[in-house]
């Protein structure tokens, strides 16, 4: 397992947890938004770190986290990632999987393992739609098992979708959560355009948080709880406002 970097999770990443986030290198979408780029490819021990590196910092941070979250790039890949989950659990600590549902045989066998205490799914679009986003060709069939396996699972577990102006609008969102029907919580957050693999996104405005809220009736029908997680370094989209008609009558 090579390490792109190890960095303190925000307390929205794993709620009621302090927690670590290890972001693993190697990913095998290519998400025109994705913000770590650096990690998408193959990584080597000049640019990344061993999982020596990752234990030790773990090991001195015992006495102020209680867990650990595999992100990435796609933990999935990581031939070692079940040892790793392992030794984290030998100390006591939480653990968080987060992926994008692209190896369903995997995930299977880690929550069957009981190494897993929260998963974090990311959905990246409808089925239909899935290549145009994900950048590269897909078996949809893999996400829509990864779908069933995560809400069979009897772990905590959430579904997310990183909304994009331009690549995602509200109808499939809706779609989404048909798809995720029954799930324990569907996340919709904020797209940061401060460094995204496509350069044509740089600096695009994050998705209207009022088209978000609006559909949130139909979203919680299907799922048992809707967030729409916010964030600060988010370029917000500037609100219009009206032209005011002057005050000055006009003599005919």
């Amino acid at each position: 397992m090579i390490i792109g970097r190890i960095e303190r999770a925000d307390e929205k990443d794993y709620p009621g947890k302090s927690a670590v986030t290890i972001y693993v290198c190697g990913c095998n979408l290519r998400c025109s938004y994705c913000g770590y780029a650096g990690l998408l490819g193959t990584c080597n021990l000049d640019t990344g770190h061993d999982w020596d590196y990752a234990e030790r910092y773990i090991r001195n941070h015992l006495d102020r986290i209680d867990a650990v979250i595999f992100s990435g790039g796609e933990p999935t890949l990581q031939e070692d990632l079940k040892e790793r989950m392992l030794e984290v659990k030998e100390m006591g600590l939480s653990v968080k999987l987060e992926t994008n549902g692209t190896k369903p045989e995997v995930l299977r066998d880690l929550l069957m393992s009981d190494l897993v205490d929260f998963v974090s799914m990311d959905v990246k679009a409808p089925l239909e739609n899935y290549a145009s986003v994900v950048g590269c060709r897909l078996d949809v069939e893999l996400i829509r098992t990864s779908v069933w396996v995560v809400k069979q699972s009897g772990v905590a577990h959430e579904f997310r979708t990183t909304v994009v102006p331009g690549l995602h609008t509200t109808r499939e969102l809706k779609a989404i959560s048909e798809l995720i029907h029954g799930a324990d919580r569907y996340v919709v957050q904020d797209f940061i355009s401060t460094n995204p693999l496509r350069g044509e996104l740089r600096g695009r405005p994050a998705f209207p948080h009022k088209p978000l809220e609006d559909i949130r009736a139909y979203v919680e029908r299907r799922v048992q709880a809707y967030e729409i997680r916010h964030a600060e370094e988010a370029q917000q989209m500037p609100v219009a406002r009206r032209r005011m008609r002057s005050k000055t009558a006009v003599a005919v």
